[in-house]
């Protein structure tokens, strides 16, 4: 029991780890890990806590982010401005052009919830994926290695998936023309500046996974700290006290 309890904990660091990271090291000193000769049905109930755990926390974060206003309406994951930029929106905005601004920056969130969901069928083939010793590898590791060890299967993956569906997205609910028509008043307004080129199709698919990671984490916390979102009876059993 002390021994899936521990792996366990291990899996919900992820995307979390500067969020607990004092917790999560006081409970690696308080539980034993499992040993090399570990039998395989302590080795079995290791990779089946990491699995429920990262499905339970995946799910909710996709389902979150999916929605209207799923980027949008949270300020930790909402798309703002890239940094190249910033200086021709403060511009903007000091002009009165307020809602050319506002309309370029809901357009980037909306074209993320639109992306959302494809990560959710990547996210569950990575936890099919992870094998016993996937799982004795993230046990014996440090307090981030559950985070490391899905970024590295999944981020690649949805970066391919995102990027394609950002694209379209973003022509479907006018990021493209809300972009232009930012950078043409700011011309209009500053002739002799310029005006950095953007690749926004990158640069939304990046922040777009930047939010999903994030909002994993978050999910996977509460399923740590939170009994109610426990929601399974796998969960309830590995992390009952």
């Amino acid at each position: 029991m002390r021994k899936t309890l521990a792996a366990t904990c291990l899996a919900l660091s992820l995307g979390a780890a500067a969020v607990c990271a004092a917790d999560m090291t006081d409970l690696l000193k308080s539980l034993p890990s499992i040993p090399a000769g570990g039998s395989a049905q302590d080795s079995g109930t290791v990779a089946s806590g990491l699995k429920e755990a990262l499905s339970v926390g995946t799910k909710n974060a996709v389902g979150l982010l999916s929605k209207k206003d799923g980027y949008f309406g949270n300020e930790a994951v909402r798309i703002l401005l890239p940094e190249n930029v910033r200086r021709a929106g403060d511009v903007l905005r000091m002009a009165g052009y307020q809602k050319e601004v506002d309309a370029f920056i809901l357009s980037m969130n909306r074209a993320a919830e639109k992306a959302a969901p494809k990560a959710a069928d990547i996210f569950a083939v990575a936890i099919r994926e992870m094998s016993i010793p996937d799982a004795q590898k993230i046990l014996g590791g440090g307090n981030t290695a559950a985070t490391e060890y899905f970024k590295a299967k999944t981020s690649t993956k949805l970066f391919d998936a995102f990027m394609p569906d950002i694209s379209q997205s973003m022509n479907e609910v006018g990021v493209t023309k809300a972009y232009k028509a930012m950078t043409d008043r700011y011309t209009a307004l500053m002739p002799f500046a310029k005006m950095e080129s953007l690749d926004l199709d990158r640069y939304v698919t990046n922040k777009s996974l930047d939010g999903l990671f994030y909002m994993v984490g978050q999910e996977e916390t509460k399923i740590r700290t939170n009994p109610a979102a426990r929601t399974t009876e796998l969960l309830r059993k590995v992390f009952a006290k």
